[in-house]
């Protein structure tokens, strides 16, 4: 397995990275990244990656921007190292909140994000849970959004918690905890959240559905500073919940968040380890962390290219890994023309032909 591919891993994603190398059991890429007094960064490949299939795990969190450019350097630096093709596995896509111009004079940072990326040079990207689906049309490339949803719905299962009721935080999520509610056999509440401005700061004012007698789940893709999860569960509280969890695939977890996180009714917050750069240290109220790479794939994935792993910390880079050997990446240049119908001649060129025959037959009328 080693001959096949290489992983590297981005200083955003060192522990993810090293993981994953024990569980495929091949080492881990040799790199360094330096950051000058200014604030330049520095990446630098340590050993040969000519003619080979690399995987780049590099998370956009914490700190966002410096983490972002540094996965471009990366791309680019195996890239120039001929490198037969680069995966970009991103565990948590952070800018994939900027997913469509809701206001007046505002940039889609999403797509200015995938255009980069793709300006880079990667050739394909895997991530977990984006926020916003449809940013997988932003790129070109081929990208694979994973779920983490079926090891989280492990965990909670594991803990054998009993009369449980999911609840979506807000309306927009309503769709995804019905998947929740589904795995889990249980019912779907919905909270109604208000938010006016872009502090971060979020009204629970509503709960769609009844929580009373129940053990209250409250599901999200991610939190930043746990207020949507808190503001969610003291409502449910209020109305009659015995007790209250929650569960989130990215747990970012910045400012007071730990703060309101130990102070609220939530007894217990399950998350990935998606991210590992959080500005602060993590609450008793988190257990450890669930291994993010037994996630499943989204549905965009082709069964074909599915492998079968057991869940464990290296899944997803295995998955890739064998739908990169098995169709390995070629520059778009380069890829040979389709042959539709068997026919020695491409659609193109047929109606091109047809095209100028009509012509011809005008020209002809008119004379």
């Amino acid at each position: 397995m080693p001959e096949e591919f290489l992983i590297f891993a981005g200083s955003a994603s060192r522990r993810l990275g090293q993981a994953v190398a024990e569980y495929l059991d091949c080492p881990l890429g040799a790199s360094e990244t330096f950051r000058f007094s200014e604030g330049n960064l520095f990446v630098r490949v340590l050993e040969n990656v000519r003619g080979r299939d690399v995987f780049l795990i590099q998370g956009t969190a914490f700190p966002a921007n410096d983490n972002f450019v540094e996965l471009l350097f990366w791309i680019d630096a195996l890239k120039r190292a001929s490198a037969a093709s680069v995966t970009a596995v991103i565990p948590y896509f952070s800018y994939a909140k900027g997913d469509k111009k809701d206001e007046p004079r505002v940039s889609i940072r999403a797509r200015v994000c995938a255009d980069a990326i793709e300006a880079a040079g990667v050739d394909r990207v895997v991530t977990l849970d984006l926020h916003a689906p449809q940013v997988q049309g932003f790129f070109k490339v081929p990208v694979d959004d994973l779920y983490a949803l079926p090891v989280l719905c492990d965990a909670v299962a594991a803990k054998g918690l009993t009369d449980l009721v999911v609840v979506a935080p807000d309306a927009g999520f309503a769709k995804k905890a019905r998947q929740w509610a589904d795995r889990l056999h249980a019912p779907l509440a919905i909270a109604d959240k208000r938010r006016v401005d872009h502090t971060e700061s979020v009204e629970v004012v509503e709960l769609i559905g009844s929580v009373e007698g129940r053990t209250a789940l409250i599901v999200d893709d991610f939190t930043i500073l746990t207020g949507t999860l808190v503001g969610a569960a003291y409502v449910a509280f209020e109305r009659g919940a015995v007790a209250v969890h929650a569960a989130v695939s990215h747990g970012l977890l910045a400012g007071p968040a730990v703060e309101r996180l130990d102070a609220s009714p939530i007894e217990r917050l399950f998350m990935t380890d998606s991210v590992e750069t959080q500005p602060v240290t993590l609450s008793p109220k988190v257990p450890s962390s669930q291994s993010t790479w037994s996630a499943a794939p989204g549905p965009k994935w082709s069964p074909s290219q599915a492998c079968s792993v057991k869940p464990s910390v290296g899944s997803l880079a295995a998955r890739a890994s064998r739908c990169s050997s098995s169709s390995p990446a070629q520059p778009r240049s380069h890829r040979p023309r389709r042959r539709l119908g068997g026919s020695p001649r491409c659609l193109i060129s047929s109606r091109h032909q047809a095209q100028r025959q009509r012509r011809r037959r005008l020209v002809a009328r008119g004379q």
